[in-house]
């Protein structure tokens, strides 16, 4: 089997296919850095990873080794093979220009919106209203007073996550092109992409 690698450059975004059974490594090259993770069935796009229903399914808010990652259909999708951060975001959805706006008084940023949409684009899957993506090594804090923060990541260079698809899927994203926060350690950087 061909070994793919791949580089996501700061602030961009990358689609692919991957075959039920691969298993895909995402790599923080520099540590802090989060990469937004959209996925969808091959043959029919209108199922979805989709973070809420794992969290309801798994009854937890952290994904440990060999927890599913569900489909918006209550469907395993993915199953986490290996995890050396241990912190993700299931909270968030994809930033997008509005939310620059709102957040940041910031016209026509770069979003995780924007380069999933045109990571997927390819593959002949349409801009959705929104992205609810697996916010891999973002660290979202809930506090006791119900409050919820952004903090730097917890990732290390080097450090990674791998996912077996549980089915044929194609794979956006994106390298959170936030600068303004915490998200990303206030400075972005690339992420490494292989199918193992």
């Amino acid at each position: 089997m061909v070994n793919h690698k791949w580089r996501i450059p700061a602030m961009q975004g990358l689609g692919f296919r991957l075959a039920k059974g691969q298993v895909v490594r995402v790599t923080d090259v520099e540590g802090e850095q989060v990469a937004d993770f959209a996925a969808y069935r091959a043959d029919d796009t209108s199922e979805r990873l989709d973070p809420s229903v794992t969290l309801d399914a798994l009854r937890a808010i952290k994904v440990k080794p060999m927890d599913i990652i569900y489909s918006n259909k209550y469907r395993p999708l993915l199953t986490v093979m290996a995890d050396t951060v241990g912190k993700h975001d299931f909270i968030n959805s994809a930033c997008r220009p509005e939310m620059y706006e709102l957040l940041y008084n910031k016209q026509h940023h770069a979003s995780c919106y924007h380069n999933l949409n045109t990571a997927l684009a390819p593959f002949g899957i349409p801009a959705p209203d929104q992205h609810y993506s697996l916010n891999l090594f973002m660290n979202t804090v809930i506090h006791p007073s119900g409050q919820i923060s952004i903090e730097r990541p917890l990732s290390k260079p080097g450090d990674y996550i791998e996912l077996r698809a549980e089915m044929d899927l194609i794979v956006g994203i994106s390298a959170c092109p936030c600068e303004e926060s915490a998200c990303n350690g206030y400075k972005c950087t690339p992420i490494d992409v292989e199918i193992l």
